[in-house]
């Protein structure tokens, strides 16, 4: 049953609420998605100065709060000798058993393939966007594919692109790039479709701020037009919730119910390169529009129903 503004479970607070998630801290931007009877996740590695993390690890959960640590799947300087330093914010792709992972690393953004989710993932050789190839940093990218089949790849700081792929997953033709400045925008574009509407969402301000939040708008397509809706999920000091953002979005298989997972400030002493990762529900109103999160202290327990 999909959760709405009236049913949403609550667990801030509560001395009956579920217990902290096994997934541990120092984790950020997160991708996450749904194979089989587990959620996998893949985030940046965080806890490093600078951001200077130099692999992608994957883990994997049956209900977003007991967690399996994967293991490493892509290494840079490895697996990826085009780039050695900084590895960032992966987005992870499943299309008839094969896995793509598209990564940022060095301000460029490359692609792998494997054939299990926990890899190990073979890079493309190259960047499939090379650093200054297009306005703004090449960095942060995500996935969406749409009914038809298309796969839209988005990415950027300062400055937001999206193009639909190839049908390998692996390319894409540069006259079909487009660019757009969403309002406040920062970096982590992100498209989710419910029913006939699409929604992009974005964070706003710098990941070492109290203030990073996620901002969203409504369009009638995977490319936009888009018109400005409002922040989505932002602080909440009086709970000790600070630098809510980058984030993914995805629908619990067989369900209606969506949710939001971001990282935020490690509670209590994180900050902007010691972030720790949450979920929450993602409610879509009756009119369209998102019901603004309000980030709880504890994680939500969402297993994947049986099928």
């Amino acid at each position: 049953m999909a959760h709405d503004a009236e049913t949403r479970p609550s667990v801030d607070g509560d001395p009956s609420a579920e217990p902290p998630s096994s997934l541990g801290r120092w984790l950020a931007d997160p991708a996450l998605v749904a194979v089989g009877e587990r959620y996998y996740l893949y985030p940046t590695t965080d806890g490093h100065p600078g951001w200077g993390s130099t692999s992608f690890s994957a883990f994997s959960s049956p209900d977003l709060v007991d967690w399996r640590d994967e293991g490493v799947v892509l290494r840079l300087g490895e697996d990826v000798r085009w780039a050695a330093h900084h590895a960032w914010a992966p987005a992870v792709l499943e299309r008839d058993g094969a896995f793509y992972c598209y990564f940022t690393a060095e301000e460029s953004i490359g692609v792998a393939r494997a054939d299990s989710p926990t890899g190990p993932f073979e890079d493309l050789g190259r960047p499939l966007i090379a650093k200054g190839d297009y306005p703004g940093v090449a960095i942060d990218p995500s996935v969406f594919t749409d009914e038809d089949g298309v796969t839209y790849l988005y990415w950027g700081n300062g400055v937001a692109h999206g193009v639909p792929l190839g049908a390998d997953l692996m390319s894409f033709d540069p006259a079909e790039v487009v660019s757009w400045v969403p309002t406040g925008f920062r970096e982590a574009a992100t498209v989710h479709r419910w029913r006939d509407r699409y929604y992009l969402s974005w964070s706003e301000n710098d990941t070492r701020e109290a203030d990073y939040r996620v901002r969203y708008a409504v369009g009638a397509g995977p490319l936009g037009p888009w018109q400005d809706r409002g922040v989505l999920l932002e602080k909440r000091p009086e709970r000790g919730i600070l630098g809510t953002g980058h984030h993914a979005i995805a629908r619990v298989p067989g369900t209606d119910d969506w949710i939001v997972a971001y990282h935020r400030f490690a509670i209590p002493d994180g900050d902007g390169f010691h972030r720790e990762i949450m979920f929450d529900w993602l409610v879509h109103r009756p009119d369209g529009d998102l019901e603004p999160v309000t980030p709880a202290r504890t994680h939500i327990r969402a297993p994947i129903p049986p099928r």
